[in-house]
């Protein structure tokens, strides 16, 4: 599962959604979401369904699209359930509990950098798109940028993000959390 400030819905991959039982609430086929990467993806419908974080439940409805992660939750989801997302503890909380944001699990724990293809300025408490070119070419599922050399490393996170790597460049978002107007070197 993966946290996506950037996503305004909450969304669960088509196949899955399938095998919930759940009622499945199907759109008409014109409505469509804007990813991350500025590709169209197409909602195939709608469901109420109960998101497990730990042993809590949360009661959501759940956008259907055909999506690589099992699930997005999106900004919906985290401000419904009044989450704060905590990067120096590295974990999502609410009244109803704490949970961490990444696992343990050798699949997850591979990091690379990803190189910012020109020069950018990031406004303060904001985020934007990037593009940006892999360190080094491979398989690889999360990716980060460096750190601007002017601030601490809490400062700048970078989501996951899936890309074609036949692709000139990587579109990514960056996150600035500090007060000050950050740049992200070439």
């Amino acid at each position: 599962m993966l946290v996506d400030t950037g996503a305004n819905v909450t969304l669960i991959r088509t196949d899955l959604a399938q095998k919930l039982k759940g009622n499945f609430i199907y759109t008409a086929p014109n409505i469509s979401l804007k990813t991350a990467t500025g590709e169209e993806a197409e909602i195939h419908g709608k469901l109420d369904a109960a998101i497990e974080c730990g042993s809590r439940k949360f009661q959501h409805r759940i956008y259907v699209a055909d999506i690589t992660d099992p699930c997005i939750l999106g900004l919906d989801f985290l401000q419904k359930f009044n989450f704060t997302v905590d990067l120096e503890k590295n974990e999502i909380r609410t009244e109803r509990g704490e949970f961490p944001l990444f696992s343990a699990s050798a699949e997850h724990s591979k990091l690379f950098s990803v190189l910012a293809k020109e020069k950018t300025i990031i406004p303060a408490r904001s985020e934007c798109l990037i593009q940006g070119v892999p360190e080094v070419f491979g398989k690889f599922r999360y990716a980060l940028t460096d750190f601007p050399s002017q601030v601490s490393q809490k400062a700048v996170l970078v989501a996951a993000i899936l890309f074609d790597l036949k692709r000139e460049a990587i579109p990514f978002r960056d996150l600035n959390l500090d007060n000050k107007t950050k740049t992200i070197d070439k």
